[in-house]
């Protein structure tokens, strides 16, 4: 597996991580393969902040699900 591929699958998984801690409903809006490779650095990031906390502020949650948003490829 190349290095391309690997990160898009690590991708995969940080943001079924993400979903299930903000508690997506509708998990649709944030699809795996909305993000490219070229965003691994940044949603590793993310993934690792909101992972290490034990609860989410609702503003928290807005912030990242915005910051998702404005990483997602055009």
């Amino acid at each position: 597996m190349d290095e391309t591929a690997q990160k898009k699958q690590e991708i995969e998984v940080m943001i079924e991580d993400i979903k299930s801690k903000l508690q997506i409903v509708n998990g649709a809006a944030m699809k795996a393969e909305f993000y490219g490779a070229e965003q691994y650095d940044e949603l590793k990031e993310l993934h690792q902040m909101v992972m290490a906390k034990p609860s989410l502020s609702v503003s928290e949650m807005d912030a990242i699900v915005s910051e998702l948003g404005s990483m997602r490829n055009k």
